[in-house]
């Protein structure tokens, strides 16, 4: 096999160095390659966008491994769909350049003068969104804000004030309001280098900041047993092969110029979204998806599963899941900012998110979602238990639910390093794990209270721990009938099993 022969690569799709560079793109990492420029490929396929993407490496100098495979690479996209297990490879051909930014900074410069470029866009992490003081005029600067003023100052030069040399920038980063965030450190950026009025000016006119929202689980190049089968199929080696889910989404702030610049997002309408308010795309994934799994993992875990899939594989936690994901959580997503569209739009998200559950091919393991559990718990889950609790009851899952995380808190012992170690009986032997949570010390000493077979400590203990506004920010006593539910089903567990209470729903 050969390292992605030409031949194989130049039958699929417009070669990219014929499409006017349209697009700008600060970082070389896996989602990207796997969720924007797999998209703006798909688009260039159907003749829809016809542009070609600048990628800009900022650390490191190599770029070799994109140079070899004249800047190709293949999406192998893996899981379940529509409940059916579904596989695919995609060679994406829309990359014309990788740049080094440390080494070629003025060729990243010169793409500012090109009237064909539209867009930018971003994946620098979260830290990479924070302002630094620090000159634009280094070579190169070296945060990305001053990176990207300095690529907006020599446009704004070369444009002199033009409306049509304007951009869209679209973060990705995973920080809500994002746009908003990048546009702020960059015009003190410009201030604190002294830019002038007029480039003020065209920066607030002419450029639009756009939050965005992505969602697509990208684990780039996957196992060697994994990529040995991938290469025995396509015929080739890809040393940037990347591996996702079946499943994506896009949501990008904006308003018709922007869907005008964005053409690509037309071959994705339903999970490509231009709208000029994307928080109940924000909400419905924080309580679906990351609530879902935030009431789930603990519970989960104690049964003695491993990862999300065995959840769903698990005769009793499946059905759970579903349960809770549909008739629990999805109620409680307020819809009245997705039109008569909203409730039908939460419920198809809610079965795709059980689709992602159920994909073979993620090992999500579930002792990585409990890092740092209770605070989550307090972001994700606590304004669902509230809304549910106006609205008439909180449903026994989450009670249950509740209770689970409560007892996985609970530690029998401290490491001499100051680790809380808990310990559990499940099927199959004894469970010991690590309660990586800002809150474990917490938990430890409120745990020392409960007395073994004493009911009554146990109704105290949840009370407490339900009443502390300093970890809930809310009383979660005064939610009608939650405290007595949590208590029923901790004290099933502690006397008869974690399988038993569940078996009370």
């Amino acid at each position: 096999m050969n390292q992605l022969p030409s031949s194989v690569i130049t039958a699929v799709g417009t070669p990219a160095a014929a499409l006017p560079e349209r697009v700008l793109q600060f970082g070389t990492g896996v989602l990207l390659r796997g969720l924007v420029d797999f998209l703006i490929d798909k688009a260039n396929k159907q003749n829809v966008f016809n542009g070609s993407v600048v990628v800009v490496k900022s650390t490191g100098n190599d770029v070799s491994e994109f140079a070899q495979q004249d800047n190709r690479y293949s999406v192998w996209v893996r899981g379940v769909q529509n409940g059916q297990t579904v596989e695919e490879q995609t060679v994406v051909t829309a990359i014309s350049r990788v740049l080094a930014a440390q080494t070629q900074w003025e060729d990243v410069l010169a793409l500012a003068r090109k009237p064909s470029l539209q867009v930018v866009v971003s994946n620098t992490t979260e830290v990479g969104l924070q302002y630094v003081e620090e000159s634009i005029f280094q070579t190169p600067p070296k945060s990305f804000p001053a990176k990207l003023t300095a690529f907006l100052y020599e446009r704004f030069k070369g444009a002199g004030g033009s409306r049509k040399m304007g951009l869209v920038v679209v973060p990705t980063e995973l920080l809500p309001d994002n746009g908003l965030r990048l546009r702020d450190a960059v015009e003190r950026t410009a201030q604190h280098n002294e830019l002038g009025k007029l480039f003020m000016k065209w920066l607030k006119f002419h450029v639009r900041f756009c939050n965005s929202l992505v969602d697509r689980i990208v684990t780039g190049k996957p196992d060697e047993e994994a990529t040995a089968l991938f290469e025995q199929k396509a015929g080739y080696t890809d040393t940037l092969l990347t591996a996702t889910e079946p499943y994506y989404f896009w949501a990008i702030e904006g308003d018709d110029r922007v869907r005008k610049v964005l053409s690509f997002a037309e071959v994705s309408p339903t999970h490509l979204v231009i709208d000029e308010d994307i928080s109940f795309y924000r909400e419905r994934k924080l309580r679906l998806l990351n609530g879902a799994h935030t009431f789930m993992t603990p519970l989960s875990y104690l049964l003695g599963n491993v990862t999300v899939e065995d959840s769903m594989n698990h005769p009793l936690m499946g059905p759970l899941v579903t349960d809770l994901m549909l008739k629990d959580i999805a109620p409680s997503v307020p819809t009245d900012l997705a039109g008569d569209d909203g409730a039908a739009a939460v419920m198809q998200f809610g079965q795709e998110v059980l689709d992602r559950f159920r994909n073979p091919f993620n090992e999500h393991f579930l002792l990585n979602i409990t890092l740092q559990q209770s605070a989550k718990m307090q972001v994700r889950n606590v304004p669902t238990l509230q809304r549910l609790a106006e609205a008439g009851a909180i449903p026994d899952r989450m009670a249950l639910c509740f209770a689970a995380f409560l007892l996985f808190m609970r530690a029998n012992r401290q490491t001499e390093d100051g680790e809380y170690i808990g310990e559990i009986l499940v099927p199959g032997g004894e469970l010991v794990y690590p309660i990586r949570d800002a809150q474990a010390a917490y938990f430890y000493e409120k745990w020392q209270a409960v007395k073994s077979g004493d009911s009554q400590s146990v109704a105290d203990f949840v009370q407490t721990i339900l009443a502390d506004k300093n970890v809930w920010q809310a009383d979660l006593t005064t939610l009608p009938g939650f405290a007595d539910k949590v208590t029923t089903y901790l004290t099933t567990m502690l006397t008869k099993g974690v399988e038993a209470a569940v078996k009370l729903v």
